[in-house]
């Protein structure tokens, strides 16, 4: 198993994006490659890939944001490809992305994860994430 960030949007990565964004989020318009270069060079975003062997079997994002009480980190879209799940993958990403926001300076990391992804939500606590009680609010903005 191997953790990159991605630097480089390929025929490979952009493959790879193209079978795993299904897995993640149904409602998920694909990415063309330009999309996928835009978030990867952003410098608030870290796109970690991982591989085992020659073949993409997951991914991560990073972001750090600055707020007024400090500098903030979030993980997400995390999906490992199923036929990889089980393997270490959703781990491997995620304390890569972890030992990253330690590096930048970050005190802590959120993420969230629907109840329904009763694997993932053992996997984070097991690595350390502690269950907060919030309210997320969402607000949807319609689109004219």
């Amino acid at each position: 198993m191997q953790i990159d960030i991605l630097s480089e949007v390929t025929d490979e990565v952009a493959d790879a994006f193209t079978r795993l964004l299904p897995q993640l989020s149904s409602s998920a318009a694909p990415l063309s490659r330009a999309a996928l270069a835009a978030i990867a060079a952003h410098p608030a975003t870290t796109v970690f890939v991982a591989r085992d062997g020659e073949t993409i079997v997951g991914t991560l994002t990073l972001v750090l944001y600055p707020i007024i009480t400090g500098l903030r980190a979030h993980i997400d879209d995390v999906v490992v490809d199923s036929a990889a799940r089980g393997k270490g993958v959703g781990e491997a990403l995620t304390m890569a992305a972890v030992r990253r926001a330690g590096e930048a300076g970050v005190r802590t990391v959120d993420l969230t994860s629907r109840p329904s992804r009763e694997g993932a939500n053992r996997l984070y606590q097991r690595l350390g994430f502690e269950l907060r009680e919030s309210n997320l609010y969402r607000y949807t903005i319609r689109q004219k």
